[in-house]
């Protein structure tokens, strides 16, 4: 089990897109080396303030890189900060600038944008350096407790607010996921009722072709129109399925938005709508096509249908069936099939 964890963490990639470097990465360098300076021209101890510079530079043009290369910014920073460690073990006396604490810095950044094996490796480079330094300048054991948890807590904090972030980019994931299959099963319920539609209004004209020529044609542009209408629907919904983008149409409602089809506002056919029986139970692809079909009928009624005054429509569910009937007290369009109502 820890071996499995350690492994994870050990093959967990960098998170994807870091910050780019904005104006207040240069400015927060361009206060330290300025700090740093003031500090090395006007400290007592001026012995070796050139290497004391020297170094705090280093270390905080590092700075610059954490986020884009958080290994390399560590492997630097407390690289050049053993070796001037070392040297003031053996030969330089000389104490560092107060500037370099912003080193405090890149251990958060290694942890929230380095990869597993490149957080492993620049945490065992900040141990060997707290070590090295604590040896370099001896002090009380609080103090060097007090070190240490500085430092692991910077790269807790970073390891704390990567977790949250990859949490929030897997809920993220997951909601596009569950948006891609909605919008595959509104591509099967779209292609389903218009390709069902169309075999109906084909049946008719085929019906029509001998006794009524110009009805077949009509009933022939409706198929068209069918058509198009069904290969434009599809192409955005496959577009958002292949891409990603967002979708240009609303979501299709169900059975409990028939009741927003009914109309009495005296410009044309009023339009009733009655719902009875247990429709909470209606599946949503069920409620969906009787939505659509309800409202292409609708649409129909009132567009084609001659002198007509009111359209009714009956949605009623009885045990495991729901009964969806349109209809208008008008005459039929004459150059429009009656298969098309």
């Amino acid at each position: 089990m820890v071996g499995t964890v350690l492994g994870a963490l050990w093959a967990e990639p960098r998170p994807p897109h870091p910050p780019v470097r904005v104006w207040r990465d240069w400015a927060l360098v361009g206060v330290l080396v300025v700090w740093s300076i003031a500090e090395a021209l006007l400290r007592e101890d001026r012995t070796w303030w050139p290497v004391v510079l020297t170094v705090s530079i280093v270390v905080t043009a590092c700075l610059l890189w954490r986020r884009t290369h958080p290994l390399a910014a560590v492997a630097v920073a407390f690289g050049t900060l053993i070796a001037f460690d070392v040297a003031r073990i053996l030969a330089v006396d000389a104490t560092g600038l107060l500037s370099i604490a912003a080193l405090l810095v890149l251990p958060y950044a290694l942890l929230r944008w380095g990869a597993g094996r490149e957080a492993a490796g620049g945490l065992g480079i900040i141990l060997v350096w707290l070590a090295v330094t604590h040896v370099a300048d001896p002090t009380a054991p609080a103090e060097v407790v007090a070190g240490y948890g500085f430092f692991l807590f910077s790269a807790a904090l970073g390891a704390a607010i990567r977790f949250h972030a990859s949490s929030r980019l897997r809920e993220i994931e997951q909601v596009k996921l569950r948006q891609r299959n909605e919008l595959a099963r509104e591509l099967h319920d779209t292609v389903g009722h218009h390709v069902s539609a169309i075999a109906v209004q084909a049946q008719a004209g085929r019906a029509l072709s001998a006794t009524n020529p110009a009805r077949a044609l009509a009933t022939l542009e409706t198929i068209e129109e069918s058509a198009s209408r069904t290969l434009e629907e599809m192409r955005a919904i496959v577009g958002v399925l292949r891409d990603g983008t967002e979708p240009d149409f609303a979501p299709r409602g169900g059975v409990a938005d028939i009741a927003r089809l009914a109309c009495h506002d005296g410009e044309g056919p009023r339009v009733d709508v009655r719902l009875s029986g247990g429709l909470d139970g209606v599946d949503r692809p069920v409620g969906t096509a009787l939505h659509r079909i309800a409202a292409e009928a609708v649409i129909n009624a009132t567009r084609h249908a001659v002198h007509a005054t009111r359209v009714t429509v009956d949605v009623t569910a009885a045990h495991d069936q729901v009964h969806l009937r349109v209809r208008d007290d008008g005459e039929a369009s004459p150059d429009l099939s009656s298969g098309s109502q």
